[in-house]
């Protein structure tokens, strides 16, 4: 079973997100920002990351680029989970190292569906 970081400060999208995640057969390490989600990733095993953008204290572009820059994590599919939906926002994300891309609202079945395409492509 693969577990998945789910970093997000808003507690009803971080409740939401890992309720599907479970439901879709992963584990999930729920944190509410991206300094709790570092931590997370230097103490436990985790195989892929769904990170909100806009968090308190370290947000989703921040830890992105520092799980890039870490040679034990630069591979870790990350899923930029995020209400900026503009292109300008994407592009921001991709270039920092997102590997997807997903705006909310969302559909519990594309969440699915990206995770397990990630999950695919790391080899979990």
């Amino acid at each position: 079973m693969a577990t998945v970081l789910v970093a997000d400060d808003d507690e009803m999208f971080r409740e939401l997100v890992t309720e599907i995640l479970t439901q879709g057969g992963y584990a999930v390490v729920p944190v509410v920002d991206g300094v709790q989600g570092w931590q997370a990733l230097q103490k436990k095993k985790i195989d892929l990351a769904v990170l909100d953008l806009n968090m308190p204290n370290m947000d989703g572009l921040e830890l992105t680029r520092k799980v890039r820059d870490d040679a034990r994590l630069r591979n870790l599919p990350i899923l930029m989970l995020t209400v900026r939906s503009l292109i300008e926002d994407q592009v921001s994300g991709y270039e920092r190292g997102a590997d997807d891309y997903l705006t909310k609202p969302f559909e519990s079945k594309m969440l699915l569906a990206r995770v397990k395409i990630l999950a695919r492509r790391a080899g979990l």
